[in-house]
């Protein structure tokens, strides 16, 4: 009986001796096929990290970060409380907000699961809002309920406001008909239609203010102001709001009043605020130096309108569908959006694109350290951030754009020291990866 039991415990060990070398011959013949033709890798071994290891600027160490492997198409940050937000699908019908600390892929808090009312074919849709030092999250949609019922409601736009630090919630409901469009690039959430129509729900109350489109009140003199009139965002004096040549703010100041040197008094088109900061297009004074080959592009403080930097770039050949939207960085100090780069603590700004106009580089994303990322041969950032054109990285202290691998991919943010992409896989899962500064000192998990 020994000798049976020696004997089945040997050729038990030669079946597992075999099973590891055929394992450790075949093992490494799928790895290549996998990222062939600059595709992402699979380390072999990590005890943490993220899985996927994309090929991204040697600025950041692909060894040490984060992954969320199925993300919403979605995500915000919140720079103050170290957090990024996502959203998941927990049931058929239902979603749920869920956080990490960007900064050591901690879980964060999460959120009740919720129905949205534009059904459950699409995740709802996700931004962040900052008013003073508070910042939120705010998960809406849009639609109606009572369908089917003897007294259905009309339509409403429904928004969760998270409070990004406890993630404490507050469901604010606001009635509205046709296609909204909602943006947190103020101190209030505004809705509107595009036009003259709006609403600002204030993120830390709840309370709701419709201004009606009679009574944005613009300057006096401004013959323009009444003519393509749209509500183009929420600063902390008021509405801004722009007309045909001319913008303002309800009851604050006046493009007029605050045109920068250099610029057209009566031609200025607000184009993108963010963090207090309004990027305007201004055309050049008449009679100036090129005045009709090129623009004059100033960054605002939004509160007061005052210019606090400008630069030059080329008309563009045809006029664009929509104009770039500023991304700042997360101390406040870079503005980048499109090929316009600038410094708001050294006052300085640039446009980067060859002499002649032509090859703009579309920058995605500015950091801390006044290190930019973007393409040339890009429409947009969009493309840019999917692959398309040359990648290219720019030292804004020194203003040389440098060439990329074409296979990098581009980071679409960078907080807490941490670079923040986004990979679709081949079963169409959006999978959002953040990578660790390679300067940044390891620290215990």
């Amino acid at each position: 009986m020994r000798q049976r039991i020696v004997r089945t415990a040997l050729v038990t060990g030669v079946a597992v001796l075999a099973m590891i070398l055929l394992l450790a011959t075949c093992g490494g013949g799928g790895g290549k096929d996998e990222h062939r033709g600059g595709g992402p890798k699979r380390p072999q071994k990590r005890a943490s990290g993220p899985v996927t290891e994309l090929t991204v600027p040697a600025a950041y160490d692909t060894a040490r970060g984060w992954e969320i492997p199925d993300a919403s198409p979605d995500h915000a940050l919140a720079t103050r409380s170290g957090l990024i937000a996502y959203l998941e699908r927990v049931q058929d019908t239902r979603f749920r907000l869920r956080t990490l600390y960007t900064g050591t892929g901690r879980p964060g808090w999460s959120g009740e699961p919720f129905s949205p009312l534009a059904g459950a074919a699409n995740f709802p849709r996700l931004l962040s809002v900052a008013k003073a030092d508070r910042q939120f999250f705010v998960v809406w949609s849009y639609g109606k309920t009572g369908r089917g019922s003897l007294t259905p409601s009309g339509p409403f736009v429904s928004l969760d406001v998270y409070d990004a630090v406890d993630g404490s919630r507050r469901r604010v409901e606001v009635p509205w008909t046709g296609a909204p469009t909602v943006s947190g690039t103020g101190p209030g959430i505004l809705i509107g239609d595009g036009g003259a129509r709006s609403a600002v729900v204030d993120p830390d109350s709840g309370e709701v203010s419709v201004v009606a489109p009679e009574d944005l009140r613009p300057p006096k003199g401004c013959t323009t102001c009444r003519q393509l009139t749209a509500v183009q965002g929420v600063t902390v004096k008021g509405l801004l709001v722009r007309g045909a040549r001319e913008f303002w703010v309800r009851d604050g100041w006046f493009s007029r009043n605050v045109a920068p040197r250099g610029a057209d008094r009566v031609n200025g088109v607000p184009v993108s605020l963010a963090s207090g900061r309004l990027l305007v297009r201004w055309q050049k004074a008449k009679g100036t130096e090129a005045a009709t080959t090129r623009d004059l592009w100033a960054v605002h403080d939004a509160a007061s309108g005052k210019p606090l930097v400008t630069a030059e770039c080329h008309k563009p050949a045809i006029e664009p569908g929509t104009y770039p939207q500023a991304v700042i960085s997360p101390r406040l100090r870079y503005l980048a959006a499109g090929n316009l780069a600038f410094d708001l603590e050294k006052r300085t700004g640039r446009c980067f694109e060859e002499p002649d106009g032509t090859r703009p580089l579309t920058l995605t994303t500015v950091t801390d350290a006044g290190i930019a990322y973007g393409a040339t041969d890009a429409r947009g950032p969009a493309e840019a951030l999917a692959g398309v054109g040359a990648p290219h990285v720019v030292d804004l202290a020194s203003g040389a754009p440098e060439p990329l691998s074409p296979s990098v991919r581009l980071p679409a943010a960078e907080a807490s020291g941490v670079g923040v992409f986004r990979w679709t896989d081949n079963r169409d899962r959006l999978h959002l990866i953040g990578y660790v500064r390679a300067d940044r000192p390891v620290t215990a998990p």
